[in-house]
C-alpha cells in the first residue's frame, strides 16, 4: 500500500469522481466512508471538497492499494455487500492501479446559503460588484450584467437558447454562468437558470 503524498488543501472540485445517488446518501449517513477507483494516477488530493447532490464530500485520504489487500470490511465501508461485489466493480480497466479514497460528508454546499442571502451590506455588495468587474476584464469585454439580465428576463430558458441570443458559444456561456453561480447570483433549474434572491437583489441595486 502506498499513500499518495500531497499537501492538504481545501479546494473545491465539481465531482472529479462519479458517485451514485445511493452512495452519496450513504456517505451523508456515515454508512460509507471509502471508495475504490482504478486510475492511471491520483485524481484527488487530501482535503479536496467535491460538490455533489447532497452537498460537500471531502477527501480524507488517497492510498494506492493492492487488490489482494482489500478486506471485507473495507468493501462494506465502500458500499458493497461483499468483497467479491467490490472486486467485480474493479474488473474494468484492470491494467490501472487501484486507489482507496477516504470520504466524509462535509456539510451543505455553501453556495446554497449564499444565494439565499438577499440582504447584503453595502460593503458586501461592493465586494461582489468588484468581483464582477474583475470577471468583466476579459478580452471580450464586459459580460456579467448581460448574462444576469438575460437570465432575469428569461428564467427557465434552455442554456442553448440563452447562448444563441447573446451570440455566445454554448460551453463558454455555461462556464461563465458557473462563475456567477460561484458568487451566489444564479441557480440551476431542471431546464435553464434563474437569478437567486441574492442575484435579484444585486441586479436591482446600483451595479452598473
Amino acid at each position: 500500500m502506498a499513500r499518495v503524498r500531497c499537501c492538504h488543501v481545501t479546494s473545491l472540485a465539481v465531482l472529479p469522481m462519479l458517485m451514485r445517488p445511493a452512495e452519496l446518501e450513504a456517505i451523508r449517513a456515515g454508512e460509507v466512508d471509502l471508495a475504490f477507483r482504478r486510475w492511471d494516477r491520483p485524481r484527488l488530493r487530501i482535503g479536496t471538497q467535491m460538490r455533489t447532490l447532497i452537498g460537500l464530500v471531502e477527501v480524507t485520504s488517497v492510498d494506492k492499494v493492492v487488490v489482494a489487500a482489500i478486506t471485507e470490511e473495507e468493501a462494506r465501508r465502500a458500499g458493497a455487500v461483499t468483497r467479491a461485489e467490490l472486486l467485480a466493480r474493479l474488473d474494468n480497466r484492470a491494467d490501472r492501479p487501484v486507489f482507496r479514497v477516504g470520504l466524509r460528508f462535509a456539510g451543505p454546499d455553501p453556495r446554497i446559503a449564499l444565494r439565499e442571502r438577499a440582504e447584503m451590506s453595502e460593503e458586501e455588495a461592493a465586494v461582489v460588484r468588484s468581483k464582477l468587474r474583475r470577471l468583466d476584464g476579459s478580452a471580450r469585454g464586459p459580460w456579467t450584467m448581460e448574462i444576469l439580465d438575460r437570465i432575469g428576463e428569461s428564467p427557465g430558458t434552455r442554456a442553448a437558447e440563452l447562448a444563441e441570443a447573446l451570440g455566445r458559444e454554448l460551453q463558454s456561456f455555461k462556464r461563465d454562468v458557473r462563475k456567477l453561480k460561484e458568487l451566489g447570483l444564479t441557480e440551476s433549474l431542471e431546464t435553464g437558470y434563474r437569478l437567486s434572491p441574492r442575484g435579484l437583489a444585486l441586479t436591482a441595486g446600483p451595479t452598473r
